[in-house]
């Protein structure tokens, strides 16, 4: 059965009591006793993850894996694979201007491509009480993840064009993938936009917002709702990213999340933002359980706030830290 986002996200905002939306897969993948690296190749392991979560917690929907190097791979890149961390880019694939004009969309057979939509697929088929949202990487940082990121911000001051024909290529490329999550049966999408925290409000809306209203614009509707997340220094971004029409905004723990509550509209949600690493995995369960308190205490006055991570939570939260993310939660909503 098909959820209409657009009323999923209007209830989400009037209802009184306050939603959560962890990103995390990997307390899942722990929990059915799998490796970051089978999840990460098979959707089936992926999806079972989700279910696992989905069928353990209360959140209002349910995420995939943050895995922001399967469509570089896709693009030709080469991939390093550890059994119990998160895939990187190994190495730079676009050494020039000619390489990049040569640069080729990849077919959506391409890499692990299939296995992603096949978790979302099965995801989507088996959780029936909430949205489930896929998940990819945003063009501006899948392009620097194919220029190397070094190379692009110097190429953003002395020659931007060739960078602009890239992040076209990139957008093309995302709008086929994320219409494959679309079709599958998704109710929605993170689009995962970290590099764009490093980029002045006025490059950022040229490089990165511009290319993901293009996204917005020819894959959200009633249907299917698209989440801008950029876990990077967004403060001065909120315009710029509002700007892009995305149906919600996800931010990181580096973010003043009243400052962003204030200054965008309550009609967008605002997802965000305990820290993941220094918090959900480091911290004690009290001090897990006493930050989400403050954190909801303090965006009490924000009916389009809900409470998540700041960024996806890495391996080896301790489920007793995720049970006290949920019991503050609870007490805090009555």
């Amino acid at each position: 059965m098909k959820i209409n986002m657009r009323e999923w996200k209007e209830t989400l905002i009037k209802r009184e009591t306050r939603a959560a939306i962890p990103v995390m897969t990997h307390p899942g993948i722990e929990a059915i006793g799998a490796t970051i690296q089978e999840a990460v190749k098979q959707g089936e392991v992926q999806y079972q993850a989700i279910r696992s979560l989905a069928e353990s917690y209360p959140s209002a929907a349910s995420t995939m894996i943050m895995d922001l190097s399967v469509e570089a791979e896709a693009f030709g890149a080469q991939v390093k694979f550890a059994e119990h961390e998160i895939p990187t880019v190994a190495d730079i694939l676009l050494k020039d201007e000619a390489k990049i004009r040569a640069l080729s969309l990849p077919k959506m057979e391409a890499g692990r491509l299939p296995q992603y939509v096949e978790a979302a697929r099965k995801a989507a088929q088996a959780i029936d009480d909430r949205p489930v949202f896929a998940g990819c990487i945003g063009p501006f940082s899948l392009a620097g993840r194919l220029l190397g990121m070094t190379e692009i911000m110097t190429a953003l001051l002395l020659d931007p064009e060739p960078v602009q024909l890239l992040l076209e290529k990139c957008t093309a490329f995302l709008t086929n993938y994320i219409q494959e999550f679309k079709n599958c049966g998704a109710s929605g999408i993170f689009i995962a936009e970290p590099a764009a925290g490093m980029l002045s409000p006025d490059m950022c809306e040229s490089f990165s917002s511009h290319y993901i209203r293009q996204l917005v614009s020819a894959l959200q509707d009633d249907y299917f709702m698209i989440v801008l997340h950029n876990c990077g220094n967004t403060d001065p971004l909120l315009e710029t990213m509002q700007n892009t029409g995305a149906a919600g905004l996800h931010f990181g723990n580096r973010c003043d999340i009243v400052k962003a509550l204030d200054a965008i509209d309550d009609s967008i949600l605002i997802m965000g933002n305990l820290d993941p690493v220094n918090v959900m995995k480091m911290a004690s369960e009290e001090e897990v359980y006493t930050a989400t308190r403050k954190l909801l205490e303090a965006t009490r006055g924000h009916s389009n706030f809900v409470l998540s991570s700041g960024c996806d939570t890495p391996p080896g939260v301790p489920q007793a830290n995720i049970d006290a993310f949920f019991r503050a939660l609870k007490v805090f909503n009555g």
